[in-house]
C-alpha cells in the first residue's frame, strides 16, 4: 500500500499544485490586488506562464504515474486530437487577442462592439472552448487512468468555468449591461461572421501553425509521437 501511494505521489502533488494555482487567487481578493499592482496584461501573462509550467509538470507526472488501462488504444483515436487541437489553437489565440469583456482576454475590453462581436459571436468563451476541445481530444487518445483524470478534470473545469464567468460578469457589469454586450454572443458554438477582421484570419492561421508545431514537438515534451502513419 505504501509503495502504491509512493508511485502516485508525484502525480498527486502536481495535480494539487496546478489546481491550487487556480483556486488561491480567487480568495481574499488576491487576484484583484495583483491586477491592480501589476496591471491586467502583466498579471495574466505571468499567470499564464505559471499555469503552462505547472501544466507541463502535471502532464509529465501523469506519464510517469502507474499505468492503469481503462480502454485499449485504437489507431482512429490518434485522429481526434489531430482534428480538434488545431481548432483549439485558433480559438485560444482569437480569444486571447480579441477584446471580450465577457470572458478571458488579454486585449483591452474597450474595443469590443456588441453588434460586431467577432469570435465571441461564434462562442462567448473561446479560450475555455479551446481548453475543452483540447481536453476531450486527449481523453479520447489516452485510455489510462492518470491521463483520463487529468484531461477529464480539465474538460469539466472548462465547462464549469463558462458558467462561472457568465455569473461573475453579470455581477460585475450588471444584468442589463451584460445582456446588452452578450446579445449577439453564444455559449454554444454557432456560425457567425459579424465583426471578423482580416487580422482574425491571421490569428486563425497562426493558431493552426502553432498546433502543427506542437504536434512536431510532442515526442519531446510529452514523450509520445503523434505524426506517425
Amino acid at each position: 500500500m505504501l509503495q502504491l501511494a509512493g508511485d502516485w505521489a508525484e502525480f498527486v502533488a502536481a495535480l494539487a499544485a496546478f489546481f491550487a494555482s487556480h483556486a488561491v487567487p480567487s480568495y481574499g481578493g488576491l487576484r484583484a490586488r495583483l491586477i491592480a499592482r501589476l496591471g491586467r496584461r502583466a498579471y495574466f501573462t505571468l499567470y499564464s506562464l505559471l499555469s503552462l509550467l505547472l501544466l507541463g509538470w502535471l502532464i509529465a507526472a501523469a506519464a510517469r504515474a502507474p499505468f492503469v488501462e481503462l480502454w485499449p488504444f485504437e489507431p482512429w483515436q490518434r485522429h481526434v486530437p489531430m482534428l480538434l487541437v488545431p481548432i483549439a489553437g485558433a480559438l485560444a489565440l482569437l480569444g486571447l487577442c480579441r477584446p471580450n469583456p465577457l470572458s478571458l482576454s488579454l486585449a483591452p475590453p474597450g474595443g469590443f462592439e456588441p453588434e460586431r462581436p467577432g469570435i465571441a459571436g461564434v462562442v462567448r468563451h473561446p479560450v475555455l472552448w479551446a481548453a475543452l476541445l483540447w481536453s476531450l481530444a486527449h481523453v479520447v487518445a489516452n485510455g489510462d487512468l492518470a491521463h483520463v483524470i487529468v484531461f477529464g478534470l480539465f474538460a469539466a473545469l472548462s465547462v464549469l468555468g463558462m458558467f462561472a464567468l457568465d455569473a461573475r460578469k453579470r455581477r460585475q457589469l450588471g444584468p442589463a449591461r451584460w445582456r446588452e454586450l452578450a446579445r449577439r454572443t453564444s455559449l454554444l458554438p454557432k456560425l457567425a461572421v459579424r465583426g471578423w477582421r482580416l487580422a482574425d484570419f491571421g490569428l486563425v492561421a497562426l493558431g493552426l501553425a502553432l498546433a502543427v508545431l506542437l504536434a512536431v514537438l510532442h515526442p519531446y515534451f510529452a514523450g509520445v509521437p503523434v505524426l506517425t502513419a
